[in-house]
């Protein structure tokens, strides 16, 4: 079945505002972390720094984590409104799948929503590469600080 022009623009119109919202709570999400860790390394002693390091490692998987369960439910809260799904059970499952690029089948969209699902997968993508490399980053900082303590 093709879907009307229209519903294609409206899909994508759709798409590129919940982007650009996931896109910004993320920015923000991950702004918060980075504040919420800020200066904790001048209060770091040698013998603590590895309990300090795990307890900013496990702040941040965690932060990451929310944030993600926050943008999995906004989609999951736009299938609803939409009436693609009877329940928000399904909705947030499947929203779940689409976000992580798990794409197992199960549940899917109407032809007329299906490009905003297929979006939803790249930008989680897109964002989960981004908490990747943001810890990445933090565990970086922290291993330059363990050597910094190790020499004093």
């Amino acid at each position: 079945m093709e879907v009307p022009l229209s519903q294609l623009v409206l899909n994508l119109g759709v798409a590129t505002l919940m982007v650009a919202l996931t896109t910004l709570q993320h920015f923000f999400g991950l702004l918060l972390l980075t504040r919420l860790m800020s200066g904790a390394h001048t209060r770091l002693r040698p013998h603590e720094a590895a309990w300090r390091q795990a307890g900013m490692i496990l702040l941040v998987v965690f932060g990451i984590f929310a944030t993600h369960t926050v943008q999995v439910w906004c989609y999951a809260v736009l299938y609803r409104v939409l009436g693609e799904f009877a329940t928000f059970e399904q909705a947030l499952y499947f929203s779940t799948v689409s976000f992580s690029t798990l794409g197992l089948g199960d549940l899917t969209l109407s032809v007329n929503w299906r490009v905003l699902g297929a979006i939803e997968a790249v930008n989680g993508l897109v964002l989960i590469a981004w908490s990747t490399a943001f810890l990445m980053s933090v565990t970086s900082r922290l291993r330059l600080l363990e050597h910094e303590w190790l020499e004093h």
